[in-house]
Order: C-alpha cells, then structure tokens, then sequence
C-alpha cells in the first residue's frame, strides 16, 4: 500500500515591529510584537494537534531558524500541547543575510543604488544571489531525502516543518517547483503564514506548492 504523500510545512514567523513598517530584517534579531504573538496563538489550536494539519506525530524533523522570531514562533505553535516536539535550531533556515542593507527600508537602498534588485543583485556585505539560491537548493535537498526514506524505505514519518522568514521561504517556493529563484518576488509570503509543498501523482519527482499564506492576517 502507498504511504501518504510527504510533505513540508513551511511556516512565516509572526509580526514583528520590522515586518510590520518594511525594514530588512536579517541577522537582527528582532522579537515578535504582541500582535505577532496573537497571529500564531489564535492559529496553533486549528493547525497543530493530534488529528490536525500539523499532527506532531506525523512530524519527522522541525528546522527551525535561530533567530527569536522565529524559535518564539515555534514555541508559540505547540505550547498547548503536552509536550513540545524535538526540533533543530538551523542556521541553513536563517532569512538572507542584507549585509549592509541590514535595517534599511527599500527607499533608503533605491537611494543607494536606485537599479538594485535583490534577487538579481543580492546584498553588499551579505549573500549574493547565488549564495541563497545554494543555500536553500541543500535545506530543499535535505528535505528531500527526508522524504525519500519515509516514502521508499519506511523510515521516518510524513512532514517536515520549516520555521524561518519572508525572503529564505519565497525562494525555497521558488526553487521547490524548480524555477529561478528570482520567481519568488511573485509570491507573498504573510507573517504568520502557512505554506504547504509537497508532490503531484504521489510522485516525488513532481515538486508541487499546495497552499500558499493558509491562516495568515491578509492585508
């Protein structure tokens, strides 16, 4: 009998004071405000638990970046629970390093160098373009192989959880469906949000994205 179809449950940390006013937010480490607590609290009861979308005992592995925004937001998931599940703290999840672009609006860079473009360009100081796309090609790799075992060899469980932040998830979309990752400034990704990536026809050589911002606080 074919087991269930694996899939990875990529997840947005919650609002925080740099999402919610447009500043690049890489390596600072910036907490959730009180709202982003509420978005992940009033959603963690629908969306994880036994019988849920995220049933902890489906859960093969938890990666989940080191910043506090997003380990906040993984405690804040499954503090209902009665146990919270074993996770990775992974800096290969981490949002793109901006460099030198770190805590800058967008208009403040276009004032810099008014043709940049970040999934052209990269970050002075930070990740190049190509660095992100190398790096999220290993994590989608490792998740993969994840899910290889459970599908052909039995071990493990179903899901993969990925906490992490808006730009590393918008080129993991991208590169999951195997496009550039220049295709990820066509996807929004809320704070808060639930994406789900999984495979077409039960077939692990179809990559596909089944949902996109599930649960999110839509603008």
């Amino acid at each position: 009998m074919t087991p269930p179809t694996p899939r990875l449950f990529l997840i947005r940390h919650g609002e925080t004071e740099w999402s919610l006013n447009g500043r690049h937010t890489g390596t600072s480490d910036i907490p959730l405000t009180a709202r982003g607590e509420e978005q992940i609290k009033s959603k963690a009861h629908i969306l994880v638990g036994e019988g849920k979308p995220i049933d902890p005992q489906n859960l093969c592995v938890a990666l989940v970046s080191p910043r506090q925004r997003a380990h906040r937001t993984f405690h804040l998931l499954f503090e209902h629970l009665p146990k919270v599940p074993d996770h990775i703290i992974d800096e290969s999840v981490r949002e793109w390093d901006y460099g030198k672009y770190e805590g800058f609006f967008k208009h403040e860079i276009l004032a810099i160098d008014p043709k940049w473009d970040i999934w052209r360009d990269g970050c002075p100081g930070g990740e190049s373009a190509q660095e992100m796309h190398d790096r999220v090609d290993c994590v989608i790799a490792k998740v993969r192989e994840y899910h290889r075992q459970y599908f052909e060899e039995g071990k493990g469980t179903r899901d993969v959880l990925i906490i992490a932040h808006g730009h590393f998830n918008r080129v993991l979309i991208s590169r999951w469906i195997r496009f550039e990752l220049a295709l990820g400034t066509r996807f929004n990704v809320e704070p808060g949000g639930v994406s789900v990536l999984s495979y077409n026809h039960n077939s692990l050589d179809e990559p596909a994205l089944n949902a996109l911002n599930l649960y999110a606080d839509l603008k």
